[in-house]
């Protein structure tokens, strides 16, 4: 009698994308303190993956919780990672550069966990995606990449810029041409941070009630 190999789920297309972005991370962070080229190539090439995992997990019909979550944790580290070399960088921003990180993981940490506890969705629940700003967010993939892009890049010029000012365009730094036009971008997104953790808190909030009014019911 023969059975069906069960799929090695590790082994999908997105998920071994996913590793090589774990992996050119930490090649990067080893390097952060010695040497920018090595790191920035190797930061910059691991963040630009984030766009190719999920087209290959749509293409290959390989999309799974452990591959969404796994690309979660590493756009979070990545980002954590690059904020706390910074921190250690810039003495004098330490403080909104760790606030940074505190509102990004906790923020993110937040939104999915109670994205998971939701389970089945009901017309209780907060849904962002009925704001337009939000829609157009969730659903317009040029927009999202330019947000986490733009995200990036600001985090990554302010690196480059504590080692060289970089290429000279028009007699301006390009690094800082980067990371100026990339502020707002970074502010936005650390502001759609911040809605999605209120809409989680209010979320959370609606779980509680639920489950209290269940346990009341049954103490009757």
């Amino acid at each position: 009698m023969t059975t069906e190999s069960e799929e090695n789920i590790f082994l999908f297309v997105p998920n071994i994308i996913g590793y090589t972005r774990i992996i050119l991370a930490v090649i990067a962070f080893y390097f952060m303190p010695t040497n920018y080229v090595i790191a920035s190539v190797c930061y910059v090439v691991s963040a630009l993956l984030d766009a190719f995992d999920g087209h290959a997990a749509r293409y290959f019909n390989q999309g799974t919780k452990f591959g969404a979550m796994l690309d979660q944790l590493t756009d979070r580290c990545g980002t954590m990672g690059i904020v706390a070399v910074l921190a250690h960088l810039y003495p004098k921003y330490m403080f909104p550069l760790i606030l940074s990180m505190c509102i990004d993981i906790g923020c993110h940490w937040l939104y999915l966990h109670t994205s998971l506890l939701q389970g089945k969705q009901s017309h209780k629940f907060i849904d962002m995606s009925e704001n337009p700003i939000m829609n157009i967010y969730y659903t317009n993939r040029v927009v999202l990449f330019i947000m986490c892009a733009g995200n990036e890049a600001f985090f990554a010029a302010l690196y480059l810029l504590y080692f060289t000012p970089g290429p000279i365009v028009l007699g301006l730094s390009l690094f800082k041409i980067i990371l100026y036009l990339s502020a707002p971008i970074m502010l936005i997104k650390t502001g759609i941070s911040l809605l999605h953790c209120v809409v989680a808190s209010k979320n959370l909030a609606i779980i509680d009630v639920n489950e209290r009014k269940k346990l009341s019911t049954k103490a009757e």
